[in-house]
């Protein structure tokens, strides 16, 4: 899986497109950049204003600017059109920067001088394309899912083996307050773990922290808690504390490998990317990143912000079930 998975090829980078020449000249141009296959255009948009809220949501990685003197400019020889781009990932910015000098060949206007790029290109949240920038908020999902879910992925089943769950059982305390009792104390060491990451990030690699404080927390909140749902989830599954481990690692290594942290969601292929939906670290990275690094809300990312929380609440019902029933 990790082999068709695992591709640094950018390919199919979702962009979107705003032709303010509405042109012939300005559709061709789109159906060019297209062709190279780096990018597919997913969204049009009439205002450049427009485009940049959508890279500030993450709906696409970078907007096609084409201005009203399109066809002026390709005839003097100019720049067409600017590419707006999300700087954050520099894998992502390389494959956009790649086509600041693409050929155009279906035109018959002016041919511009060699100098002059095809397109300029303006990158957003990380201009000089520090990986720091992009790595330091990727690493507070990783050492989390790794902390968290190893945290918890042994409780019940510890509890199980020295004969402590059956007596829990038949105490006044039910199944589901349980759970949450185990994954309480915890959630503030999650906490601290981002305190240190962030802000040793920040002293020492100068990572922007462009999202307000009270964001950043909710969202590593609603992580932290979809973590050690999931920890609990393989304890209460699991007969032995080395099943559990052995469980927690299967986890683990997609969660690194297919979220998004070392290789672009988007050079991934289709049946790779439905399996990163399914895990919390892919929904978390595009929502630290987004709090981080482009100063974005939970507003703006409600999709992964919900769907932590159902994977919240549903862990703890399985985790409360599977408990019960053993």
């Amino acid at each position: 899986m990790f082999g068709f998975a695992i591709n640094t090829d950018i390919r199919n980078v979702p962009v979107a497109v705003v032709d303010q020449s509405e042109s012939t000249a300005g559709r061709i141009i789109t159906q060019s950049v297209e062709v190279t296959q780096v990018v597919n255009v997913t969204q049009h948009f009439a205002t450049a204003e427009e485009a940049q809220q959508a890279i500030l949501r993450g709906d696409v990685r970078a907007a096609l600017v084409l201005p009203h003197d399109l066809t002026q400019r390709m005839a003097e020889g100019r720049e067409l059109g600017q590419w707006v781009v999300d700087g954050s990932d520099t894998m992502i910015s390389s494959a956009i920067l790649a086509l600041k000098n693409m050929p155009l060949t279906d035109f018959d206007f002016a041919i511009k001088p060699a100098q002059t790029p095809t397109f300029e290109v303006t990158l957003f949240y990380n201009p000089s394309r520090r990986s720091a920038v992009n790595i330091v908020p990727g690493l507070l999902g990783v050492i989390l899912t790794m902390t968290m879910i190893l945290f918890t992925s042994a409780a019940i089943v510890r509890e199980r083996e020295r004969g402590n769950l059956e007596l829990l059982i038949t105490t006044p305390v039910n199944s589901l307050e349980l759970m949450i009792a185990k994954i309480m104390p915890y959630i503030l060491v999650g906490l601290l773990q981002v305190f240190i990451i962030l802000g040793l990030g920040h002293l020492i690699f100068n990572v922007p922290i462009n999202g307000s404080i009270s964001q950043i927390l909710f969202g590593t909140l609603l992580f932290i808690s979809a973590s050690l749902t999931l920890g609990l989830v393989i304890s209460t599954i699991a007969n032995t504390q080395l099943q559990a481990m052995q469980m927690t690692v299967f986890i683990l290594l997609p969660s690194i490998l297919l979220s998004g942290f070392m290789f672009p969601y988007e050079g991934m292929p289709i049946a790779a990317q439905w399996i990163a939906e399914a895990l919390p670290a892919t929904h978390f990275m595009r929502l630290i990143r987004g709090i981080v690094l482009r100063g974005a809300d939970l507003t703006d990312l409600w999709r992964d912000a919900v769907w932590l929380g159902l994977f919240t609440g549903a862990g703890l019902l399985v985790a409360a079930v599977d408990s019960r029933s053993h």
